[in-house]
Order: structure tokens, then sequence, then C-alpha cells
């Protein structure tokens, strides 16, 4: 079994707060790496429910989403709305920089 440490436990117990999740998953997207990404969306996964609760909810085959969510993984896009969807996220797109 794997050791949890009391970060991993905050901050899955933070991740919870739809709010804190959504600047978790955008500080993630912002530093441009996929892996960095794939395990910022595997730590909110857990933090609602797990995988298979996720899974459930977003309408999603479990172990797909394990697959999707690996450091290999690639996902689809529908696959992205549908995760984001299950733990009650959306994906919002912004412009680089403010308009003058």
């Amino acid at each position: 079994m794997a050791h949890i440490t009391e970060y991993q436990r905050d901050l899955v117990k933070a991740l919870k707060d739809p709010v804190e999740a959504a600047a978790y998953l955008n500080a993630a997207l912002e530093e441009g790496d996929r892996e960095t990404f794939l395990l910022a969306l595997r730590n909110v996964a857990e933090a609602n429910g797990g995988m298979a609760a996720v899974a459930d909810k977003a309408h999603l085959n479990r172990e797909s989403l394990y697959r999707t969510l690996s450091r290999r993984g690639n996902p689809e896009i529908r696959t992205l709305f549908n995760l984001l969807h299950g733990v009650g996220l959306r994906l919002n797109i912004a412009p680089e920089q403010a308009a003058l």
C-alpha cells in the first residue's frame, strides 16, 4: 500500500473545493507539460471519490480512465470534457493577454 504524506492528504482535501481544483488544473496547464496536467487530473479525481466514482459520474469506463490519465495517456477532448463535468468543472478558453 502506498504511503500517503500529510501534503497529499491536505492536497486532496483542498481539491474537493471546485474553485481550488480549477486553480490547480489551470496552474498545471500553464506548466505546458502533458504529464503534469495528467497528474493534476488524477489528483482531482482522487479528491472527488477516486477513479471509479469519477468514471461513473463522467460515464466513462474505469479502466479506460486509468489509461487516459496515466503518464502516457492522451485524452480525447470528449473524454476531457466528460471527466471535468464528472468532477464539477468545465473547460474555459481565455486570451493569453488582456485586450488593450
